[in-house]
């Protein structure tokens, strides 16, 4: 079986909830036709670089897959027909990301880099300094 990385946009408008259901469609879809979803991957609502169909923000889901061309071919097409996506994009990888993404490593990041400069500008990072 090929392995393929799926990336679907869902409108703005929707609730995490809804969203999160769209991702369960998708890997039903998957699973019904003899594959298998590695792994699920929230990315969030984030801006758009332009409109798309009214849209400046989009919820973005990705989804990891180990399955035959044919199951991928059903999924986009359960996904063109679905009115809560606005976008999607399929491709075959040779491997899989172990791990988080790099779009989950990069929110993770920035929170960390935030915590460093507190500490160095002498910000408030929560904790109190009860010994001075």
């Amino acid at each position: 079986m090929a392995l393929y990385e799926h990336v679907f946009l869902a409108r703005q408008d929707l609730a995490q909830a809804q969203v999160d259901a769209l991702a369960e469609t998708a890997t039903k879809i998957v699973e019904d036709n003899n594959g298998k979803v590695v792994k699920t991957e929230t990315w969030g609502l984030r801006s758009l670089a332009y409109k798309i169909a009214k849209n400046r923000k989009a919820h973005y889901v990705m989804l990891e897959i180990d399955a035959p061309a044919g199951v991928v071919a059903e999924l986009e097409r359960q996904t063109q027909i679905n009115e809560d996506v606005i976008r999607y994009m399929t491709v075959r990888v040779d491997e899989l990301e172990q791990g988080p993404t790099v779009m989950m490593r990069k929110g993770q990041e920035r929170e960390r880099g935030r915590g460093r400069r507190d500490r160095e500008e002498g910000g408030n990072t929560g904790f109190s300094n009860a010994g001075e």
